[in-house]
């Protein structure tokens, strides 16, 4: 959640936030007004309380009719202190409402707009021309088929529409996907973690997911629980309540879990394929870093998701994700789209978003400062960042871009040894 202080100061920023993301401007009234309010009634319930206790002190002095007399005024003071302390309690539980309500503010640069205002920061890789090949691109689901890699009709048979079975090549090419995404986050200081995925509603919650009105989310109801659709979910949780050590350098953390999603708003949307699935794989980095070192920290993330997709040689672009298509928590989101060749448009594969210290308000995650003489000192809030490494998703544009003319799919170099050695997935 954002900082009402900084809100309160810098109110202009917020509205200026509010408008590019298409949210609603009043809700920096509403905070100040509840701020206000929260401030009134704490200072009138601080005032009667010391007057209660100057009332303590009298009466403990005085005998006889003045003492009865006391007693009398204290029980009304009591009661007036009671109703004082319940104001402050309503005020602050608006204010944290109003607070959790509330996106994170945007950075300076971020495009105004909805889903269609991006702006594409770069382009790379050139697109394929099959028409050059002299063939026409099967799509990735008839290459999956072709080479027993993908299946759909199995999947929906067990589990229902938007589920499938990865089998043969097609398991082995996921999994060496990941494996190559885990050793370059590995060789770069990511500590790998598998994770629950299944989290409580706090830490859903938390992370700056809308427990109650998200329709996109699977819930237990009978356990209280939530199935995850990133890891980054389980690990913002990790450090909740926690004060890092963290001095000069983040902690990074490579989340290898299988994801859920309920898909509720893609009715008629991707129905053909793994594009747009209820259950997948994903490989998600995770960094816990200090409020200055955040921006950087992205744009790492950011240079190690396109050493992925140059090693799977695939044309992309990069788009800075506009303030209307943010996500609550995030302040600035990177995604990166590969070209889908049957689709003749990117689709995206990874994206990065700096949270900044909105995750961490919420957990309540904290980092030990460190004075200028070497000794401990006082404590802020943390920055989170998250990014996608590799995804199932993925082996729609490897099976789509590295296609032959008879089906089969010749694979990345840098994937090979993860296969081992496989050049060339067949077709059956």
């Amino acid at each position: 959640m954002i900082d009402v202080k900084h809100l309160t100061e810098n109110p202009d920023l917020y509205r200026a936030s509010q408008r590019a993301r298409g949210a609603d401007e009043s809700l920096v009234d509403q905070m100040l007004s509840a701020d206000a309010a929260r401030r009134s009634s704490i200072a009138a319930f601080e005032e009667l309380r010391a007057e209660q206790k100057l009332f303590g002190k009298r009466v403990a002095a005085a005998q006889g009719e003045e003492k009865q007399a006391l007693l009398a005024e204290v029980k009304e003071l009591a009661s007036r202190v009671k109703a004082a302390e319940a104001e402050a309690n309503e005020a602050q539980a608006e204010l944290d409402r109003l607070q959790r309500l509330f996106p994170n503010l945007i950075e300076d640069g971020v495009p105004a707009g909805g889903e269609d205002d991006f702006a594409v920061l770069k382009t790379v890789g050139t697109v394929r021309d099959f028409a050059a090949d002299g063939f026409t691109p099967r799509d990735h689901l008839e290459i999956g088929e072709l080479i027993g890699a993908i299946d759909m009709e199995r999947g929906a048979k067990v589990s229902g529409s938007r589920f499938y079975f990865l089998k043969g090549v097609g398991a082995r090419l996921e999994i060496a996907l990941m494996q190559m995404g885990l050793d370059l986050a590995v060789q770069n200081g990511f500590i790998p973690v598998i994770t629950p995925t299944l989290v409580r509603p706090e830490t859903m919650q938390g992370t700056g997911f809308d427990v109650e009105h998200d329709d996109e989310i699977y819930k237990l109801e009978r356990d209280d629980l939530y199935l995850v659709g990133t890891s980054e979910v389980s690990l913002a949780g990790y450090h909740a309540d926690e004060i890092l050590e963290l001095g000069n350098e983040p902690t990074r953390y490579a989340g290898w879990s299988t994801c859920y999603r309920r898909e509720a708003g893609a009715a008629g949307k991707d129905t053909r394929g793994i594009i747009r699935v209820h259950q997948f794989n994903k490989l998600e980095m995770f960094i816990y870093t200090t409020q200055d070192q955040a921006a950087e920290e992205h744009r790492r993330l950011l240079d190690w998701e396109e050493q992925m997709l140059a090693k799977v040689e695939l044309p992309y672009r990069v788009i800075d994700t506009a303030a209307g298509d943010l996500g609550m928590s995030a302040a600035r989101k990177f995604d990166c789209e590969a070209w889908v060749p049957t689709q003749e448009t990117y689709r995206e594969l990874t994206s990065t978003s700096n949270c900044t210290t909105f995750q961490a308000r919420r957990l309540n995650i904290r980092e030990r400062l460190v004075n200028e003489d070497g000794s401990k000192g006082g404590t802020r809030m943390v920055a989170t960042l998250n990014g996608t490494l590799a995804t199932t998703r993925w082996l729609v544009a490897i099976l789509e871009n590295h296609q032959n003319p008879d089906g089969s799919v010749t694979v990345p170099e840098a994937l090979r040894p993860y296969l081992g050695g496989l050049e060339v997935l067949p077709v059956l």
